[in-house]
């Protein structure tokens, strides 16, 4: 007889890894569904979100964030495990809509505001406005090309490919690490 198919995070665990580090906690958030939306035509826009470059916005549990001149990613929390897509499409006529939950890995970050700030200096090279609350981003971590999300001041949410997953909370958890090392030197002095 056949064994059942458990299935497993992006970092392979049967339930989402969570590690706090002084004043910052990582979480893996495997229950956050993604799709992508295109109008087919020109200026054919669904009656959803869909915010200017180097914004993210929210309205009735959807966020979305701009991925291209004429795209944008949809997301909703605790949405993984329906058919996203299909409702995205149900909500926008017109438009091509692409299931994307299986292919990205989300990071979240929450925590003390100040902290946040900091941590975003250490792992990405923007200007710290183009990562205030409100606003998404797209760049490079590490090695990594990912999504740089910032719903509110004391969270951070950080869209990576799955198959990068262990390395993006990697080269997070090591770069909360070092700042909380940081911090407790500097208290120490």
């Amino acid at each position: 007889m056949a064994e059942p198919l458990i299935p497993v995070t992006a970092l392979g665990g049967t339930a989402p890894k969570v590690q706090g580090f002084g004043p910052l906690t990582l979480s893996e958030r495997p229950d956050v569904a993604l799709a992508s939306l295109a109008p087919l035509r020109a200026g054919q826009l669904p009656d959803l979100p869909l915010p200017g470059p180097k914004d993210l916005a929210e309205a009735g549990g959807l966020w979305s964030f701009r991925t291209t001149a004429e795209a944008w990613m949809i997301l909703a929390e605790g949405r993984a495990e329906e058919d996203f897509a299909a409702r995205i499409a149900a909500l926008a006529p017109g438009c091509a809509v692409t299931e994307q939950t299986d292919g990205w890995a989300m990071i979240e970050v929450t925590g003390e505001a100040a902290a946040l700030e900091r941590l975003l200096e250490k792992l990405v090279n923007l200007d710290p406005a183009l990562l205030a609350p409100g606003h998404a981003a797209r760049t490079a971590l590490h090695h990594m090309g990912c999504f740089v999300l910032r719903p509110g001041a004391g969270q951070l949410w950080l869209l990576g490919m799955r198959s990068s997953a262990g390395s993006l909370w990697h080269a997070v958890a090591q770069a909360v690490q070092f700042q909380v090392v940081t911090l407790a030197e500097r208290a120490q002095d």
